[in-house]
């Protein structure tokens, strides 16, 4: 999944979304902090292609977005809502494709405004970005090009404290950044970074009323963290490849974030820092067994406002939660299959 995939509904409910073969499933708990229920899939018997995407409204309401097949050989973008946990997802809708008819041009990445409108971005058959923006009274306006050139197969979508969309992009020398500006206006670029980033390993975050966040990692290896009006800070050495998980908590009084990523060695690392003090430092812990190279991470909070992490193993579908520890620091109690 395309965002952070383990999400906590507006009942306090944690839910995953996992991508499987040609479907994507979710599962949530029963209860908050209980017993989790059997996967079930979105849209029915509709087929979607590898690489959908998840993003959350302040309501609590999850939007999916996915490519799904066309009988010419071409795919189209469709898109579900998910407004409760325990309640089935909307069937999969078409939303159409950037370039009008094709195939596939890009993972898309989605974020959710604060009047709960969905923002679909993904690259284009140009190498730039398009945007298709949801209406409040249901429909979507037209796909608009937003720009860019030769942007990388993943995009990063984020919502501000204020409720405005952005995007992140990598190109080959340049990492692009596009926000709104005015909540009545779509997002329109700003401030580029001249830097080159792994591909695939950008995540952001909002991190206070005025910032949102982005991590990625150099060339060289090093985690960095970007928030547009500054410098980019390498404050830590990968872990592993990918992405970074990220979320914002309360350790012992302080607001911290913390990091979480698989690391080389198969386990999970693990990182907090004060947020927004990236020059602070910060180090890897590991925590849990080992996972195969394509396992993935999500953090969020639970329904107490702590840490909670899950690990997905996609050829098995093994699913694992770990949530912290009533004591100091950033304690994990045992991972458990659930």
């Amino acid at each position: 999944m395309n965002g952070d995939w383990l999400l906590r509904g507006c009942d306090g409910r944690l839910t995953v979304y996992l991508p499987s073969d040609d479907a994507v499933l979710c599962r949530a708990e029963l209860a908050p902090g209980g017993p989790w229920e059997a996967p079930r899939g979105i849209g029915g018997e509709q087929r979607v292609r590898p690489g959908p995407a998840v993003g959350q409204g302040a309501d609590g309401y999850a939007h999916l977005a996915a490519w799904r097949p066309t009988a010419d050989g071409g795919s189209v973008l469709v898109h579900s809502t998910h407004f409760r946990p325990r309640l089935a997802p909307l069937d999969w809708s078409p939303i159409g494709h950037p370039n009008r008819t094709g195939d596939r041009t890009g993972t898309p990445a989605v974020a959710v405004d604060a009047r709960g409108r969905a923002f679909v971005f993904v690259r284009n058959g140009g190498g730039g970005v398009s945007v298709l923006v949801q209406r409040e009274k249901g429909g979507w306006y037209p796909w608009v090009d937003l720009g860019g050139q030769r942007v990388h197969e993943q995009l990063t979508a984020v919502t501000s404290e204020l409720g405005r969309t952005g995007l992140f992009a990598a190109a080959p020398d340049r990492i692009l950044h596009w926000r709104q500006e005015d909540p009545n206006r779509r997002p329109v670029r700003a401030e580029s970074l001249d830097v080159s980033a792994e591909p695939g390993t950008l995540r952001a975050l909002a991190t206070s009323a005025e910032h949102t966040t982005l991590y990625f990692t150099d060339r060289r290896g090093e985690v960095c963290a970007w928030r547009p009006g500054g410098a980019p800070v390498p404050f830590l050495t990968a872990a592993g490849p990918g992405p970074v998980s990220a979320v914002r908590c309360v350790i012992e009084g302080n607001d911290c974030t913390v990091l979480a990523q698989r690391a080389a060695s198969g386990r999970i690392a693990f990182a907090a820092y004060p947020t927004e003090q990236e020059r602070a430092g910060a180090w890897w812990t590991e925590s849990g067994p080992q996972l195969p190279a394509d396992a993935t991470v999500s953090v969020a909070l639970d329904e107490h406002g702590e840490l909670v992490a899950a690990t997905l193993d996609p050829s098995t579908g093994t699913l694992m939660l770990t949530r912290r520890k009533d004591e100091p620091g950033l304690a994990l109690q045992a991972w458990r299959e659930v």
